[in-house]
């Protein structure tokens, strides 16, 4: 076996303990997990998982919200009910 080192990185404190909790759920350690996961970056040589951005944070999308917000504050809003809202 290959001499161990020790790696140090810091988490949120809720993903640490959400980590945590799944980790022992399956019977891991942290380091255990952490050290699956880079066993399969160095042999698939890709992150093993679809790493992408959220389109609501996308440029376009805060364009139109800022907008929205912009008429909202102006008076220009319309508003509408939509089959996603219940009417009781």
């Amino acid at each position: 076996m290959a001499q161990a080192v020790n790696v140090n990185f810091k988490l949120d404190a809720d993903v640490k303990k959400s980590m945590e909790q799944v980790c022992s759920e399956l019977g891991l350690s942290m380091s255990a997990a952490f050290t699956i996961f880079a066993k399969k970056v160095g042999r698939e040589k890709r992150i093993p998982f679809e790493v992408s951005v959220d389109p609501f944070y996308s440029e376009s999308n805060i364009r139109y919200l800022e907008n929205i917000v912009h008429d909202i504050k102006n008076g220009r809003a319309n508003f509408a009910e939509h089959e996603l809202i219940e009417v009781e």
